[in-house]
């Protein structure tokens, strides 16, 4: 049974969406401020979280952070309505996708369930390959590591899945609708910014000008080609 943490302190959010997932299935654990719901998170280690950003004692942009320092799980992360910087600055801190509030429980468990799919599926034909080599860098798709010149990169957990993909396609181009089905899946829900904003992340990572990419570069009106060269 898949365990789902929630870290909201609204009673009035928290009680039909727990009530929601267990209907289906899911095993919901509850946290009211941000402290205590990184602590269950890091501890009890849930399958996903779903996190709001104004909380009680520890805001959510710090339990994100603190989350992603320690942890790939996945991040749903519950913003106010038409607040875009909020959007963003979830995606930067590492959320793996996000809902506006008011919503409803049907979208709700509709992108739980598109995460949860994703974190289970695995990357096709490159789960068999092991490692990926190409210039000076290497992937080690068993222990999830990246390495430039025999240095470990810290990348997040969709980051490494993005260069991967990029990776074992090295010098075509792989369209954006591709690089969404096999990273975020089909059932994607949420902006499409969000490749444009792994790409910039994974850039300012592995090139020496993320202005003036040589690794990762754009095919406009495409998608992206990773050079081999």
């Amino acid at each position: 049974m898949p365990q789902i943490l929630m870290i909201e302190d609204d009673p009035l959010i928290v009680a039909p969406v727990k009530r929601a997932l267990a209907n289906i299935g899911f095993e919901v654990w509850t946290a009211y401020d941000g402290e205590k719901g990184l602590s269950v998170a890091l501890e009890q280690q849930p399958n996903l979280v779903i996190l709001d950003i104004l909380l009680p004692v520890m805001d959510g942009w710090a339990v994100c952070k603190g989350l992603r320092a320690r942890s790939t799980v996945p991040i749903l992360m519950l913003t106010a309505l038409g607040e875009e910087v909020d959007r963003i600055l979830g995606l930067e801190l590492g959320a793996d996708d996000y809902l506006a509030k008011p919503f409803s429980t049907r979208e709700l468990i509709a992108r739980v369930k598109a995460l949860l799919r994703r974190v289970e599926l695995d990357m096709g034909s490159l789960a068999q390959t092991h490692r990926i080599k190409v210039r000076d860098l290497e992937i080690d798709l068993d222990k999830r590591q990246t390495l430039k010149s025999g240095k470990l990169l810290d990348l997040r957990y969709k980051e490494f899945e993005l260069l991967s993909l990029l990776m074992a396609n090295a010098g075509e181009v792989v369209t954006r609708a591709e690089i969404f089905d096999k990273v975020w899946g089909t059932d994607w829900l949420g902006d499409m910014r969000t490749l444009d904003v792994h790409i910039r992340w994974l850039r300012e990572k592995i090139e020496a000008d993320a202005g003036n990419p040589d690794y990762i570069q754009t095919v406009r009106g495409v998608g992206y080609r990773f050079s081999a060269t």
